[in-house]
């Protein structure tokens, strides 16, 4: 059974900064694609950056310039560095990962249980 853990969420100020992990436990065989998603009250959620296994990144042209995306495959991890965030920052986060559980089973999507990132302006 896979389970994602995500942490670093919280309360911070208008161009203050922030640092959420996800790591991934269980029956892991490969990690594809890792990521990071946000849903503020009212909206639908949407994807904020993303990583695959070659590193290669994609970020929200929102957060360009602010936020950087990162993973650790030896701890099956992935991090989002949040810089200089704003107050429509605001939202929960979270991680999802492209993976597969063992060798007989295909690619399929698994979620964090979500990180609440509130910025006060």
């Amino acid at each position: 059974q896979v389970q994602l853990v995500e942490s670093g969420g919280g309360l911070v100020q208008a161009g203050g900064s922030l640092r959420l992990s996800c790591a991934a436990s269980g029956n892991i065989f490969r990690i594809d694609l890792m990521g990071w998603y946000r849903q503020a009250p009212g909206k639908q959620r949407e994807l904020v950056a993303s990583i695959d296994s070659g590193g290669v990144t994609n970020l929200a042209d929102s957060v360009k310039g602010r936020f950087t995306i990162s993973r650790d495959n030896a701890k099956n991890t992935v991090y989002l560095q949040m810089n200089s965030l704003k107050p429509e920052d605001t939202a929960v986060y979270y991680c999802n990962f492209r993976l597969r559980p063992n060798w007989a089973q295909s690619f399929a999507q698994y979620w964090g249980q979500g990180t609440q990132v509130t910025v006060s302006s």
